[in-house]
């Protein structure tokens, strides 16, 4: 269900805002007031192309906001999976926005958050359909019309649909597996003997994925091998002084030893300092025999270094071959035993991708069949049903036929058939595809009686635009409770001139052009009690509303 409508700087409307109620609404005003502005609206948030000078004189954009209330289960839809990982979770009400610059460029949003005018038209079209005068493609649609006769059959039918849609899509990526390994499989030797090859000058390289940081600080050492040993060498003699003369800090660190032994005892504070230096005496000895170790153990060959300048040119010259890091190397060879282990079972996959196939196209099959049936079968109640519409409606005499042909096309998602509505909007007259029937009044009502026939989808906002356009008295009337009575289940926004269907509506709202120094501006206010009555009085072209055309609408407000 729409919720509200916000409106900025878009044609005569400098700002408006709309909450919108459940059941029938109605946007009435003069004639140039605006109202199609709304349809303006209404199509920019379903993703529709922006029109030329669509955006306020002396404005530098516009923007249109539509607040929907999210009907349960919409998101699950395999085709709006994308949108869906986008809003937050738990998402009861969704924003759709569309922001057009005076240079004409447009951007979209759901939820705040940016999008494309493809993500509208596919969430937009579930939760809003429009019908207009002069905009009636969306029911002219082959696949519309589709839609709307499984409609008419019921739930059962949408569920078959779903079963057929997901079965087919099975198909589909089988058949596109298959056509790929046959592509493949004149090439299959020669590509499983490169596979062969990289694997195995991989396994040969018996990579690790730590080596390549060991190495390096290997190699860094090894060339500075000499600087390495020369300092460690000179170190160990600094503290353990020569073999022959002694000296160093060893010796005299045990001369101090023995000086503050002489007198232990006898002071505690020189005590502590005895204590300090016998550790020292520890820790200086310790310290001459690593590093003497350390010296005695610096590899300085040449051979070293160059196994390991080769190890790592070897690791360099795989990693620019496959990726640019070790991971990489790794994963390429697990790709190639992979990418073999297919191949060389190329002949068997594909036996076990065609008996899948069989199984799966049977029983797209059997489930096409199905739907057929149905649609067939339904095809003449739904030809009564609406035809007993249309004559309420005035169009006596009109009928509706309903082609269910088999496509000669492939089967797509919703069956192997195809659905076309055809219309005599007058008795006497042959049927027409509805794309090529009259416009104007009579096509509106046609489409209203088939769209309350069918129904559509949970929380779905059914939009007319002018529907009653060249008709008035009961026949008004009669569209009036027609859509009122298709606003029940769900919701209706209609843009309308006459009095009889406005009166119905369960919340009114009213477009009032005025003009401010030399702009004109359009202002929309909700109106209701005495401010409805005169709204009504004007419609049924009254001026004053105490007199009999006030008494009048006062009387199809209180009929209503």
């Amino acid at each position: 269900m729409l919720l509200e409508i916000r409106i900025e700087n878009l044609l005569l409307i400098d700002r408006a805002e709309l909450r919108l109620g459940p059941g029938l609404n109605s946007i009435t005003g003069e004639t140039g007031a605006g109202k199609t502005v709304l349809a303006h609206s209404l199509d920019l948030i379903m993703g529709g192309k922006a029109r030329p000078n669509i955006v306020r004189p002396g404005a530098s954009e516009a923007y249109v906001e539509g607040i929907f209330e999210l009907p349960p289960g919409l998101l699950s839809d395999p085709d709006l999976s994308e949108i869906a990982e986008r809003l937050p979770e738990g998402t009861d009400e969704i924003s759709l926005g569309r922001r057009v610059s005076a240079g004409g460029r447009t951007s979209a949003f759901i939820q705040g958050r940016s999008a494309s005018a493809a993500d509208l038209q596919s969430l937009g079209s579930r939760l809003l359909a429009f019908y207009g005068q002069h905009e009636h493609r969306k029911l002219t649609l082959a696949s519309t019309q589709m839609d709307t006769l499984d409609g008419f059959i019921g739930s059962s039918q949408i569920e078959l649909r779903e079963g057929h849609r997901e079965v087919h899509a099975v198909v589909t990526e089988l058949e596109r597996q298959l056509h790929d390994l046959r592509e493949r499989s004149g090439a299959r030797e020669r590509d499983i003997d490169l596979l062969r090859f990289e694997l195995s000058e991989i396994e040969a390289a018996e990579l690790d994925p730590g080596e390549e940081a060991e190495l390096e600080e290997t190699r860094f050492r090894l060339r500075h091998s000499e600087g390495l040993r020369s300092a460690a060498s000179s170190s160990q003699a600094a503290l353990a002084g020569s073999s022959d003369e002694g000296g160093g800090a060893t010796d005299a660190i045990g001369r101090v030893v023995g000086e503050l032994a002489g007198v232990e005892g006898v002071d505690a504070e020189l005590d502590a300092f005895a204590v300090r230096a016998r550790a020292l005496e520890v820790e200086i000895g310790e310290m001459a025999a690593e590093l003497r170790s350390y010296a005695d153990a610096i590899d300085s060959d040449p051979a070293s270094l160059q196994q390991v300048e080769e190890r790592l040119d070897l690791i360099d010259r795989l990693k620019r071959k496959h990726g640019g890091t070790l991971e990489s190397v790794l994963a390429h060879g697990e790709h190639c035993r992979g990418e073999i282990e297919a191949l060389e079972g190329g002949e068997e996959m594909s036996e076990q991708l065609e008996a899948e196939l069989v199984e799966a196209t049977t029983s797209r099959e059997r489930i096409a069949a199905d739907l057929s049936a149905a649609r067939r079968k339904s095809a003449p109640a739904l030809e009564e049903k609406v035809a007993a519409e249309l004559d309420r409606l005035a169009m006596s005499g009109a009928r509706l036929e309903v082609s269910v042909e088999e496509n000669p096309e492939s089967p797509g998602p919703w069956g192997s058939d195809r659905v076309e509505f055809r219309v005599a909007t007058n008795p006497g007259m042959p049927v027409s595809p509805l794309r090529d029937a009259a416009s104007g009044g009579e096509m509106s009502r046609v489409l209203l009686a088939l769209v309350k026939q069918a129904g559509g989808s949970a929380g779905q906002t059914f939009v007319f635009d002018e529907i009653d356009a060249g008709i008035g008295g009961n026949t008004a009337k009669s569209v009036g409770e027609a859509l009122r009575e298709l606003g029940e289940a769900g919701q209706v926004l209609c843009i309308t001139h006459l009095a009889q269907v406005a009166s119905l509506a369960g919340t009114h709202f009213r477009i009032e052009k005025t003009v401010e120094g030399e702009n004109a501006v359009a202002k929309v206010e909700q109106v209701e009690g005495e401010k409805l009555v005169a709204e009504i009085v004007r419609m049924l072209g009254g001026e004053d509303e105490k007199g009999a055309i006030g008494k009048h609408a006062r009387e199809l407000l209180e009929a209503a």
